[in-house]
């Protein structure tokens, strides 16, 4: 049986929720300041920051290394003025292009459940097999496309033995058969998020 080809990472990807529901599409628009000068990809992991702005995470193996030690969700879009006064719709946020009154379209649901390629730490990509169902994951912070906007973001292959670590920031909890190499190695997986931003206890500090 052929199988279809995964042969990049493309960030995390809304599939359903933990719950089994489907994912409905919502998001949620947050600001971007604008003085962040970062580009943001379509499927790159963010969180929420101080003034209540999105930033992207860079957290990787620990999460704990966060900005704010936990992830609200992913960015899947954004619109922004430009420097010609032309509101943009657009895949990703180009970070320093003089763009204001940005605004980020994040799917923050804390029962999303997200579908993301496995590569090696260069961002190659790699396989599992179905024994990582309930690992924890480290993600890859691959290089995003400023051409179709799409994240490099994908989740490290587990080593023997590892992925019990609670910092890890994400969970499999499924594989994807649909393009595996063969019935028992998976470029792909289906993950939640360890530690929410939502349901931290620990909130951000007030901005006056």
């Amino acid at each position: 049986m052929a199988y279809p080809t995964v042969s990049a990472p493309y960030g995390l990807q809304a599939l359903n929720r933990v719950d089994g529901l489907p994912y409905a599409g919502a998001i949620r628009q947050i600001p971007i300041a604008s003085t962040y000068n970062t580009a943001i990809y379509n499927g790159d992991v963010v969180n929420i920051v101080a003034g209540g702005t999105v930033a992207k995470s860079l957290v990787t193996s620990n999460v704990s290394a966060n900005t704010a030690t936990t992830t609200a969700g992913v960015f899947v879009g954004v619109q922004y003025v430009n420097s010609q006064g032309q509101t943009v719709q657009a895949q990703y946020y180009p970070g320093n292009a003089a763009a204001t009154s940005a605004i980020a379209y994040v799917v923050d649901d804390p029962l999303a459940a997200f579908k993301v390629a496995v590569t090696a730490s260069n961002s190659a990509m790699s396989y599992v097999n179905g024994s990582v169902v309930g690992v924890n994951m480290a993600l890859v912070q691959g290089t995003g496309s400023s051409l179709d906007g799409v994240s490099g973001v994908s989740v490290l292959a587990s080593s023997n033995a590892a992925g019990n670590s609670a910092v890890l920031p994400v969970r499999v909890i499924a594989v994807i058969p649909e393009t595996a190499i063969n019935t028992s190695a998976y470029t792909e997986v289906l993950v939640k998020f360890n530690n929410h931003q939502y349901n931290n206890t620990t909130g951000l500090d007030y901005v006056a």
